[in-house]
């Protein structure tokens, strides 16, 4: 199955959000190459936040390019096996935690935002991962900073698509 596809069949089984998953699916319908940075239309991204349910906190980064503390995540890569495998393999990397483990249940939220041209939207599909109750960290290259953060600190520190993403996490959980 084509990463295309599978991003399709996630988005068709996430039930929240019925008018922007509809967005989502209208995307990849319109644009075959609607997962990939080439699509100047936009295209899907995959993030998950980091999560450390035992402590109450949630690791963010602060973006080396938007100065702004995000879950971790970013484009898809043509080595993905599936949306979920991309948002791993994102939280991993920025991260720099060995294994972490996404929530089950599928993607947490939609997030549609939009970004300076060539390209005009990001249609994030975002999860949550799970951190090791020994994790330790790293501050990889698109970083400035990766660091911990309580909930309760999350709107002190991030914007709101990141505090709906808590929310929605901890509604899972």
């Amino acid at each position: 199955m084509s990463l295309h596809d599978d991003a399709a069949l996630v988005l068709k089984g996430y039930e929240g959000q019925g008018e922007l998953r509809q967005a989502y699916l209208d995307h990849l319908a319109t644009h075959p190459d609607g997962m990939w940075k080439a699509c100047h239309a936009g295209h899907i991204t995959a993030s998950a936040l980091v999560i450390d349910p035992e402590h109450g906190r949630v690791l963010l980064t602060l973006h080396r390019k938007l100065r702004m503390w995000l879950q971790m995540g970013g484009h898809c890569e043509p080595g993905d096996a599936s949306l979920a495998a991309a948002a791993l393999r994102e939280a991993t990397e920025e991260s720099g935690i060995a294994g972490l483990t996404l929530l089950s249940g599928g993607p947490v939220r939609l997030d549609r935002h939009p970004i300076p041209p060539p390209c005009h939207w990001h249609f994030d599909v975002q999860y949550a991962a799970l951190a090791p109750g020994d994790a330790e960290h790293a501050v990889s290259d698109e970083s400035l900073d990766v660091r911990w953060f309580a909930y309760g600190e999350v709107a002190d520190v991030a914007d709101e698509s990141v505090v709906r993403l808590l929310d929605a996490t901890r509604a899972r959980l």
